[in-house]
Order: structure tokens, then sequence, then C-alpha cells
């Protein structure tokens, strides 16, 4: 008898459960979990069967800020190299942001950029839908994306929101969930004004310094709260801000991003403009702070903002030099490496990169290894080891902030829906999908 596609026997390993390790075989039938129990017994099973001892299964990896720059720019990035990258990261579901050329900030676009994503991704895809001054009417009527994104700082033709009136009618007038990227584009404006030109890349920390971040912030948790309106705060980039988010809970909830946790203001003569962000790299004690907060509950998700150029864009002199990374092959690897260290544990990289974020997004049966869910699944070695190399890279750009880096623990499979789209059996026998077979994330909502 054939394999059925999408049937699975992994065996043998250690599996993330509930905040919980059970070493527990799991039996995957028409790309859903069928049976987790201590031993399945592969006779009459018509399954690929993956003998997983030593190994450590989790749930696939949702990044839930992803620029990966279709339609319009694609000469940066596209929905098939991104979305392979995703796949050997042990990325298996993505949420996209709408600054692509158009934006994505009607629902015929909307639905445009699911029907092209339908046909270009090795991985599951969502796209938020983005807010401007007058466009509360589509955000009323979107359905099929995970939320709002509002830029309160700069960004893409009309897509930023920085005037009160016009964020009070979004809070107040919409229901989907909503999250922000937080830089008061006044502050920015004032510290351009006073601060003298210079060709130095640690200029962009002083223009998009800590109070631009802190007063954008402030003013949306504040709206949050006051409406009563489910927030996100991504890619938190001082700790200070971290107090703001507390206050505001339940409403507000948020995110860091693995280069304002790893890379400080320090970094810019080694690196240059590859670490080139926007909200801005910070200080040391910032990186202190913000991992500090993570493993103290008080960040929710880890996601990428994986946002690429090419090196050709990045070589250009500050500041034409435009601000974004590439990061989703490697950020799973990142945070393994942190295990590897005793700075944090498997089950809470679990929490931060999979099950948070598919609970505040309200993805459909993702985010856990539980009868009934996707089975988008991650196999994991925490003993290997691997060197990052621009050269290896599978993102369109090609090349890494953490070119050279050696990390312990990595992705060595992962499935999509029972589907494997990357195996790692030495650097000699990598392979990965090249077929589009992510579909449309579902909302539970």
């Amino acid at each position: 008898m054939g394999k059925t596609e999408g049937n699975l026997l992994v065996r043998g390993a250690t599996v993330i459960r509930q905040g919980q390790r059970e070493k527990s075989d799991v039996l995957v039938e028409d790309g859903k979990i069928a049976k987790i129990e201590a031993q399945i017994s592969a006779d009459g099973v018509d399954a690929d069967v993956v003998e997983a001892e030593g190994l450590f299964l989790i749930p696939g990896v949702v990044d839930d800020q992803v620029h990966f720059r279709s339609p319009g720019l694609e000469h940066k990035e596209d929905l098939e190299h991104a979305t392979r990258a995703c796949a050997k990261g042990g990325v298996t579901s993505f949420l996209e942001m709408p600054n692509t050329n158009p934006t994505t900030t009607s629902v015929e676009a909307l639905e445009a950029k699911l029907e092209m994503a339908s046909s270009r991704c090795t991985v599951n895809y969502g796209f938020y839908i983005g807010a401007t001054p007058d466009n509360v009417a589509e955000l009323q009527k979107a359905k099929r994306t995970p939320g709002i994104k509002i830029f309160i700082g700069s960004s893409t033709g009309n897509l930023l929101v920085d005037d009160q009136k016009a964020l009070e009618t979004i809070f107040a007038e919409t229901d989907l969930p909503i999250c922000a990227h937080c830089e008061d584009e006044s502050t920015i404006r004032e510290n351009e004004a006073w601060i003298p030109p210079s060709s130095n890349i640690a200029r962009h920390s002083q223009v998009r310094d800590h109070r631009a971040a802190m007063v954008a912030t402030v003013r949306a948790t504040e709206l949050a709260v006051r409406h009563k309106h489910a927030f996100h705060v991504l890619h938190l980039s001082t700790a200070a801000e971290v107090d703001v988010v507390q206050a505001a809970k339940p409403y507000v909830t948020s995110e860091v991003c693995p280069h304002h946790l790893f890379f400080n203001v320090d970094d810019y003569p080694r690196l240059g403009s590859r670490i080139k962000m926007n909200p801005s790299i910070k200080n040391r004690e910032d990186n202190i702070g913000l991992w500090k907060a993570l493993c103290d509950g008080k960040i929710d998700v880890v996601a990428t903002d994986h946002a690429p150029h090419t090196l050709e864009e990045k070589a250009k002199d500050y500041p034409e030099c435009p601000s974004g990374l590439p990061a989703v092959e490697n950020y799973l690897a990142l945070m393994l490496n942190q295990v590897a260290k005793g700075l944090c544990s498997l089950e809470q990289v679990v929490d931060w990169m999979c099950a948070a974020p598919s609970r505040i997004w309200s993805l459909k049966n993702k985010g856990a290894i539980e009868v009934g869910n996707d089975a988008d699944l991650v196999l994991v070695d925490l003993d290997l080891k691997r060197t990052i190399l621009d050269s290896n890279q599978l993102t369109k750009s090609q090349w890494t902030p953490w070119h050279g880096e050696t990390l312990t623990g990595w992705p060595v499979q992962t499935w999509v829906r029972g589907k494997c789209v990357y195996r790692y059996q030495g650097e000699e026998k990598e392979w990965v999908e090249s077929e589009a077979i992510g579909t449309e994330i579902e909302f539970a909502r």
C-alpha cells in the first residue's frame, strides 16, 4: 500500500507539549495530529516513519511580523525565497505586513495578496490589513486577516497614521486586533532638526532614540486601554517600554526581535548598516532589560521583523542605506543557542514563538502539539552546531547580520501539515521543498 501524502509517524522524540516534556510518539493522518501516545506501532500504519530518538519535537514556529516584499519590491525578497527560508528555519506560518507596493489597505488588495500567496508559499500564510488616516470602512469589512497594522512613525506611501483623531477612530470603530510600529514621528523630526548631519550610522539611534519609542508606545497603549481594544506592540526596542506594556494589560501584548535582544550601538563599528533598523538598535542595558523581561513573562512573543534589502542597497552611505534585515531562517536557532547557554528553556522558546503568537492572533489549529491540530511540526537537535554564513542563506538577499556566528541547537526537519518541507542530514544532504504547499491561515474568532 502506498504512502498517503500528509501521513507521518514520529517515534521516540521528546515532545514539548503543554509546557512540559514527554517522551511520545506522534501520529499524523491527513495533515492533522491524530494520536500522541507513549508508543505507537508502525505496523499497518500508512505513513512516513521518522525515528527521532534523542531529538525534540516542537510545534511549528509562527512568525507574526515579516516583510516578504511581494508584490512590488521583489528584487529584495519574494514569497518563494522567503518561505523556503522559513521552512529551513522551522517557521511553518507567517503573518506579513502591509507595506508592499501597492500597500495592503483594502479588502481587494488583501484578497489579491492571498490569491498570489496560494501558488507561491512553501509554508502557511496570513496578511495584515494596513490602516491609513481614512480607510476605516475597509478595516471594518476585512475578515481574512489576523488584524490591523498601524505605523505610528515613518512608513511607506499613505500608511503613516500620526493624527490623534484618525487613531481614535481606528481604535473606536474597528473590532480586529491592532498592532503597531511605535516610534513617534514628531520626536524623530525634532531630533533630525537639532542633531548635526553626519554619515556616521550611530546617528540613526540618536534620531530614533528612546524617547521616540516611549512616546509612541505610551500613546498607543493609552488608546487601547481607553477603548478596551486588543493591541499588540511590535518590536519593543527599549527596556523602559516594558513597564508601559505591563500597565496596560490585559488589553496589550508585546513582542521583541532578535536584533533588539542581541545587538546594540556598540555593534555599529563592526556591522554598520547591516543592523540599521526601525526602531533603531539601542544600548546594552536595553538588551539586558528586554531579555530579563522576556524570561520573566513580561514580553509575550519573539518575532523577526524580517525585512531584507539587497547588500548593494545596504552598502549605501548613511542615511541613504535602508533599514531592515533578514532573520527567518536563523531566529529559532538563535533562541535555541540561548537554551544551550542555559539562559532560557526550550519550553519558554516554544511559548514565545509558537503558543503565544497563535493565541494572540487566534490562529486556528496552530501553536501546539495537540490531537486535532494541524501537523505543523519541527524536529530539533539541541546539540547540533552550525555556522551561519551569507553564502548558505536562502533569503533572496542572501546575507545575514549573524554571518560567521556558530550556534548550538538547530531545526533538522520541518513539516507543514505532515508534509516534509525541510530536512538536514549534514551539509551535503540538506533539502528544502520548493513546491507551494502552504495554505491560508484561518482565525478562530
